[in-house]
């Protein structure tokens, strides 16, 4: 009976043309497939839990297309550079899920390498390179995808990343612009608002990731740029 069964199965499988059997979910066009590319922003890091992060808020809310019509692949890794989003999330975006729309949070960690004594100049300079080529891919590789990308937050209670913010933010400002991406203003909306930050809280040290409001702020500010570009 089993061996029986294994033929049936067998002859089923080959009669299904060859395109079907090679065609996985994420290589349909009858999904919308959505990619967040960057760093523990994009992971979710600080949120309780990780899925109240503003991708999966993203996800949930169905902001992109409805819930079980939207495919996710969520890159993100906590500790990502601007160069480590280059060298390893990108091929992922080009090589494998291609998306139909991309949110990129980055430059949390040149920022982190800034206060920690890098030359500033040298970060700023490697920053706008990497993003440069970040989106000069996306745009070529993927010219029909939308693309969306954050500013930094300002962090009040570390008052020398104020300067290197600014910086990092027009860097940000100009290079989307220049390859048609749109900018997510989450450094407006956390301006002068209490309670976004972790670092604000007495036993969390210098964690300067996002509260669960902090990530409600963050998706909030992507809702916005994406509502006025659909």
């Amino acid at each position: 009976m089993l061996k029986h069964l294994v033929a049936v199965f067998l002859f089923a499988v080959i009669l299904v043309p060859a395109g079907v059997q090679a065609e996985l979910p994420w290589q349909t066009d009858q999904h919308t497939r959505y990619m967040a590319l960057g760093d523990s922003l994009t992971a979710g890091y600080g949120a309780v839990p990780a899925t109240h992060g503003y991708v999966y808020l993203l996800y949930q809310t169905g902001t992109f297309d409805t819930v079980p019509n939207t495919l996710l692949s969520n890159a993100g890794v906590p500790g990502a550079t601007s160069k480590h989003v280059l060298d390893h999330q990108v091929p992922q975006a080009l090589e494998a899920f291609r998306p139909h729309v991309i949110t990129i949070t980055v430059g949390g960690n040149d920022l982190l390498s800034i206060l920690q004594g890098s030359d500033p100049a040298s970060v700023l300079l490697q920053f706008q390179s990497n993003l440069y080529q970040i989106l000069e891919q996306l745009r070529e590789g993927l010219p029909e995808s939308a693309i969306y990308i954050s500013n930094l937050y300002s962090i009040p209670e570390i008052p020398i990343s104020a300067e290197p913010v600014a910086a990092l933010n027009d860097i940000v400002e100009q290079t989307a612009a220049y390859f048609d991406a749109e900018v997510a203003d989450v450094y407006g909306g956390f301006t002068g608002r209490k309670g976004l930050l972790l670092i604000e809280r007495h036993d969390a040290g210098l964690n300067v990731h996002p509260t669960n409001a902090g990530y409600r702020v963050m998706a909030e500010a992507f809702k916005e740029v994406i509502k006025q570009n659909k």
